[in-house]
């Protein structure tokens, strides 16, 4: 029998891609749709990863119902436009492309946890030639979102990989209490939309600093479980 498969599960906006830039700018426009005060930037940052209805009611607690559906429509308007404008895409981050492929090259599983709808996610793998490489892609269409764990557990069914040979890496704490809550490993990135200390306090099993680190940081954890 050859080595049992392992897993390396990416979060998409903050990790492999910056879309804050597009984020905050489409719901500044879906607030102004309403006449409502704009939500920081900063705010906004805090809920990227989360699905977009989640994100809408943390920023608008105190809005009814409706009206959370109409920022919602709004902000997926909004969006649409923004894509159009290539200035305003969601670029990967500098050094991603290649650590995914040098992860993928060890023989380690790839696949996908985000709070993007799988439409959303599907074009964007596409627009950077990157869909091949993911073997599972797991995204809120199929059930709960993040922290909640059943995105891990899904792509484990799929893929035939035990947790303890899973790692799932993430710029939110929302990434790392859903890697813990499934058994599978938390690797940090501190280039994304949490902080570092944050993402050590929610229990990542390890942080890197620069894509480059990805490499080494996901065998030396997937190694240490083994």
């Amino acid at each position: 029998m050859g080595p049992a498969p392992r897993l390396a599960l990416f979060d998409c906006d903050g990790t492999l891609v910056d879309s804050q830039h597009a984020i905050v700018a489409a719901m500044a426009a879906a607030w102004r749709s309403e006449g409502l005060l704009l939500p920081e930037a900063t705010m906004v940052r805090r809920v990227i990863g989360l699905p977009l209805t989640d994100a809408i009611a943390r920023l608008a607690p105190e809005s009814v119902a409706a009206v959370r559906d109409r920022l919602a429509d709004r902000y997926r308007d909004a969006h649409r436009v923004l894509r159009r404008d290539q200035g305003r895409g969601e670029p990967l981050f500098p050094g991603v492309r290649e650590a995914v492929l040098a992860i993928g090259q060890t023989g380690t599983l790839l696949g996908i946890a985000t709070g993007k709808s799988t439409r959303g996610v599907l074009r964007l793998l596409e627009h950077h030639e990157l869909r091949d490489l993911f073997v599972t892609i797991q995204t809120p269409d199929s059930g709960p979102s993040k922290p909640h764990p059943d995105m891990v557990f899904r792509a484990l069914t799929e893929t035939g990989v035990e947790p303890f040979n899973t790692v799932v890496i993430g710029d939110t704490v929302f990434d790392i209490e859903m890697a813990h809550a499934a058994g599978a490993a938390a690797l940090g990135v501190s280039w994304g939309y949490h902080g570092p200390e944050e993402l050590m306090a929610a229990g990542a099993n390890h942080l890197v600093e620069t894509p480059a680190d990805l490499p080494t940081a996901v065998a030396a954890l997937l190694a240490a479980r083994s």
